[in-house]
């Protein structure tokens, strides 16, 4: 039997990342393609890169997955987190049907994706119980999960903790701005799980984006209470959970 492909599209601060995607396994079909992203980003700047990209991948299907770093709700954008704020209150499906046509975008806030996908494809912690996924990039996206259900749009990386957003402290971006080494940086991120797990007892946090790859070096100086695990699908989680949110019609 032929495997089911499907194709997702990973819109971050820095860069826009897209492959196809194998259905079954949760596997990209060849090496993602990255193009950065647009200054200013604006719908219409994204989306054109974005088109580029379906372009260069040569994908041909009718459905395309696409994460943003926004609250998305009935295809309309609230939020705009990392990108340029007349994002606010856009209807994305109007969007990408100028610069996609005949095409069926389905869009969805990137840290939701990376949860559906590490239900789906990846950590078997993410299937049970109350579980809480966090991905450090340019900020801290959020999922969370209960017994494998998706509460989306939850952004708690947004959290106002000690006066300071808990993006703006402890990203992976805030990181490298300021030049904090791991123990540096793990106490801050430490900090924030403490927070976030007086609020929602979580039974696991599960810790994703580029940074868990480096995970060794800094998930065991973490001093929170909950168990910490990092996901298995790395950064490629965003582009996984798009195809696959557009595969099963999740349209948020």
């Amino acid at each position: 039997m032929e495997p089911k492909i499907g194709f997702g599209v990973d819109v971050g601060g820095s860069g826009i990342k897209a492959a196809a995607v194998d259905l079954s396994t949760g596997e990209l079909v060849y090496e993602r393609k990255k193009l950065a992203t647009p200054k200013p980003a604006t719908p219409d700047a994204v989306a054109a890169t974005i088109a580029q990209l379906v372009a260069e991948c040569g994908w041909t299907g009718k459905d395309i997955g696409v994460t943003l770093p926004s609250v998305i709700q009935n295809q309309v954008a609230h939020t705009a987190a990392n990108i340029d704020p007349t994002w606010v209150e856009t209807d994305c499906a109007a969007l990408f049907e100028r610069h996609l046509p005949g095409r069926t975008v389905h869009v969805l806030n990137d840290a939701d994706a990376a949860g559906l996908a590490e239900v789906k494809f990846g950590n078997p912690a993410a299937r049970d119980g109350s579980v809480l996924m966090l991905t450090f990039g340019t900020g801290i996206g959020s999922a969370l999960l209960s017994d494998g259900v998706l509460y989306p749009n939850s952004e708690l990386g947004h959290l106002v903790i000690d006066g300071t957003e808990a993006e703006h402290f402890a990203s992976s971006r805030i990181r490298t701005v300021e030049n904090l080494d791991f123990p540096e940086w793990a106490a801050r991120v430490s900090h924030v799980l403490t927070v976030l797990e007086k609020l929602l007892w979580p039974r696991v946090i599960i810790v994703g984006g580029g940074i868990s790859r480096e995970h060794e070096q800094w998930i065991p100086l973490l001093t929170n209470k909950t168990p910490v695990v990092p996901a298995q699908l790395r950064n490629t989680a965003g582009i996984v959970g798009a195809a696959f949110a557009a595969e099963q019609g999740l349209l948020p």
